[in-house]
């Protein structure tokens, strides 16, 4: 018997599941620097919205694709930030 559940990930879709993770939870720091907390709650739901409706993707390519817009997503909200004169130090760039 092995003991290697039946739902392990491959190497593949654990090193996605790590980018996933990380692009979440840099998000979430980031939104942490919105001054209004009324939009900082709306971009956290937004974006809590946005990766559960994902949660289920199994294909690796769409997968690629979310994470592309949403790391595109992730620097539009850095930009504006940083124009708005707040400062953006984690912009992993």
């Amino acid at each position: 018997m092995s003991k290697i559940p039946k739902a392990a990930l491959s190497l593949k879709q654990f090193m996605l599941r790590q980018e996933v993770l990380k692009l979440y939870r840099e998000i979430w720091r980031t939104t942490r620097l919105v001054p209004d907390k009324h939009s900082q709650r709306e971009l956290r739901d937004w974006a809590r919205h946005d990766f559960q409706a994902n949660r289920g993707q199994s294909d690796e390519v769409a997968i690629k694709m979310l994470l592309q817009s949403g790391r595109r997503s992730l620097t539009e909200l850095q930009t504006s930030l940083h124009l708005s004169g707040v400062s953006v130090n984690g912009s992993g760039k």
